[in-house]
């Protein structure tokens, strides 16, 4: 109706001599006025580019017919194709997943998300894939605080260790061994102890951690060997156990002495062949224990080798070296730490989850396979409760400048993710943030200090 309209009004003004040209120009700017008009009271918007070229043309269809109309201006005004993410809004997705998040399509939802991490960095997915592997079996759990650490960096070669008293036998000072930072228990006889403001230091629950370098030498048979010694608050000595790395080789046992809670001392072995598959020469000795109550673990290289449920209760240690061959024995990484607490109960009490069990190659962001214990118990608890997503932060102590802190902690928290991502946690559940030494939570001028503020952090997001 309106085009018959409109051609009648036409020829009725060439009929009255006027110019049909003019009329037909103020007729289109007219009627496109009005198009305007009802378009802006129905939306109560303004009109924008696509609906003017709309208007221009459906008038230029009526009045110039032999025109093309403008295909690229209608694709323009063509709603855009693909799903929309529910989870992060992300618009125009046309695969399974969403291009922006990983979050998978309705009915896509049973095949498991592109693990985006393992192609980014292949390095993650080969150490994860090895820890699991090797720590497959390991039931030990790191305390959450530590009290007591000493990797053993940044101190003068040839000098006594300065966080250790040196208590009875031969000197020990700080030497290299592989290229890197140890104590070397110098002499046949050597006792340690860590410097501490008292002496009943150990708490009801606790772990210890340290290396020992495996000679590929195997030494004496039958006298070398490295002992971790625990004393009760009366000096009895209630564990004393021995390894000896090279005659594990020859199928020599484990030994530990002990004392029950009732005062009856008793003894305790692993078989050497046991370790056989677990010892390498000339490499690191991952060396564990714990002590819950009265319960006492020993592991080597992530192997329980030593289970015993009824131990009188220590409160302080000592290491102690055998070495009748020179240059046996060199020891780093120590750590004291208090009992481990549920994570979820650190959640629930905090709000975030610290950890000090994940750790890396000094300087880099390389992740240690022992840190797979604590990257697994973050796993499996985001399994339990699917609607966990974390912040991962990574810190770092002030050795170092900024300048180098900055990008660390950050590479540090992302390769974190792509650790978790390769143990089944969906990538948009994790955002990886680094802080540097911005943000420490004690002092940088101790060892103890220091070693709390590298940490990471899991917030709640």
């Amino acid at each position: 109706m309106k085009r018959i309209a409109l051609t009648l009004a036409a020829i009725m003004l060439v009929c009255a001599g006027g110019s049909a040209q003019d009329f037909l120009k103020k007729l289109k700017d007219k009627t496109k006025e009005n198009v305007e008009r009802k378009v802006e009271n129905r939306v109560e918007q303004k009109v924008d580019s696509t609906v003017n070229n709309a208007v221009d043309n459906a008038l230029d269809r009526l009045f110039n017919p032999k025109k093309k109309t403008d295909n690229t201006t209608r694709q323009q005004a063509a709603p855009k194709e693909g799903w929309t993410c529910p989870k992060c809004g992300t618009k125009g997705n046309a695969g399974k997943f969403c291009s922006e998040c990983g979050t998978p399509k309705d009915g896509a939802a049973q095949q498991a998300a592109p693990k985006a991490a393992e192609s980014k960095n292949p390095s993650v997915a080969a150490t994860v894939k090895a820890a699991k592997v090797k720590y497959a079996k390991c039931d030990f759990v790191p305390g959450d605080e530590i009290f007591f650490e000493d990797p053993v960096q940044n101190e003068r070669l040839g000098e006594s260790p300065m966080n250790w008293d040196h208590l009875a036998g031969e000197e020990c000072q700080v030497a290299t061994i592989n290229g890197e930072q140890a104590i070397k228990l110098t002499g046949w006889y050597a006792q340690i102890a860590p410097l501490m403001n008292k002496e009943d230091y150990l708490p009801e629950e606790f772990t210890l951690e340290f290396e020992v370098w495996s000679p590929a030498t195997e030494g004496d048979s039958n006298n070398d060997h490295i002992d971790v010694v625990l004393f009760s608050a009366d000096e009895e000595k209630i564990v004393e156990i021995s390894l000896n790395p090279a005659q594990a080789r020859n199928h020599v046992d484990i030994v530990c002495n002990y004392v029950a809670p009732g005062g009856d001392r008793r003894k305790s072995t692993a078989e050497g062949a046991e370790l056989n598959d677990l010892i390498k020469a000339d490499s690191w000795l991952k060396v564990q224990l714990s002590f819950n109550k009265r319960a006492f673990k020993y592991y080597v290289n992530g192997t329980r080798m030593i289970n015993l449920p009824n131990v009188m209760r220590p409160t302080r240690m000592l290491l102690q070296a055998v070495c009748v061959t020179e240059d046996r024995f060199f020891i780093k990484n120590i750590r004291l730490s208090k009992g481990a607490v549920p994570l979820y109960d650190r959640l629930i009490n905090d709000g975030k989850i610290v950890s000090y069990n994940i750790t890396f190659e000094t300087g880099k962001a390389d992740l240690k396979e022992e840190s797979i214990i604590e990257l697994q118990r973050i796993a499996t608890l985001m399994e339990q409760y699917p609607d966990l997503a974390f912040e991962v932060v990574g810190h770092t102590d002030n050795t170092g400048s900024d300048k180098v802190n900055d990008p660390l902690s950050q590479q540090r928290a992302e390769t974190i993710v792509a650790a978790l991502v390769e143990l089944g946690v969906e990538p948009e559940r994790l955002t990886a943030v680094g802080k540097g030494s911005r943000e420490p939570v004690a002092s940088n001028n101790s060892a103890e200090g220091r070693a709390k503020n590298r940490r990471v952090e899991f917030i709640k997001k």
